[in-house]
């Protein structure tokens, strides 16, 4: 019975450790790989931001590969991306209330799917998969759209997710000689 109670303890002790050393650790280590940023716009009566961490390239084949296409991804490194607006938009013609959302995308070879969920899991990814397979809950989806790819010229090194305005104002996230551009409207 004692051995059992020490067992226990040190069982305890180990998953405490675990979680309020070795997270904590693992977390700011990857972070100087990937580090985070965040980008945001403040213009037109709209208070918006997007806010990830940035993984390189590293001369490796991204979309098709690293990144598979036909499968979401947490879209960046780390925990999720998310996407805050302080009123209500619209992603192309659905509404998206005002409130922080993950981001979520699932990059095709023409096209992506865009999703705003409304739950942000701490990781964004199983560690058993290796970080392939996501804890995104579907049945928390706002918004799902789908735009199209364009190739850019030349190679971008690190991801970027920020806001571009001419015309129209867009969420635009790019990474290695992929963009995509998702339409913000009032």
């Amino acid at each position: 019975m004692k051995k059992l109670k020490w067992l226990l303890l040190v069982l305890v002790a180990l998953i405490a450790l675990f979680v309020f050393v070795g997270m904590p650790y693992m977390k700011d280590q990857t972070k100087k790989h990937s580090p985070q940023i965040t980008n945001t716009y403040t213009e037109n009566g709209l208070d918006l931001s997007v806010n990830y961490s940035s993984p390189s390239k590293k001369d490796r084949v991204i979309f098709g590969e690293l990144v598979p296409y036909d499968v979401v991804w947490r879209t960046g490194a780390n925990e999720p991306t998310t996407f805050t607006t302080g009123t209500a938009i619209k992603i192309i013609d659905k509404e998206l209330p005002a409130g922080t959302y993950s981001f979520w995308t699932k990059p095709g070879k023409d096209s992506w799917e865009v999703i705003f969920n409304k739950e942000i899991p701490d990781w964004g990814v199983t560690i058993l998969s290796g970080g392939k397979k996501t804890t995104r809950n579907m049945e928390a989806d706002v918004v799902n759209v789908n735009v199209p790819s364009e190739q850019i010229v030349g190679i971008q090194e690190k991801l970027n997710i920020g806001f571009e305005n001419g015309e129209q104002l867009y969420l635009v996230l790019s990474w290695d000689q992929t963009k995509i551009k998702v339409p913000i409207n009032k």
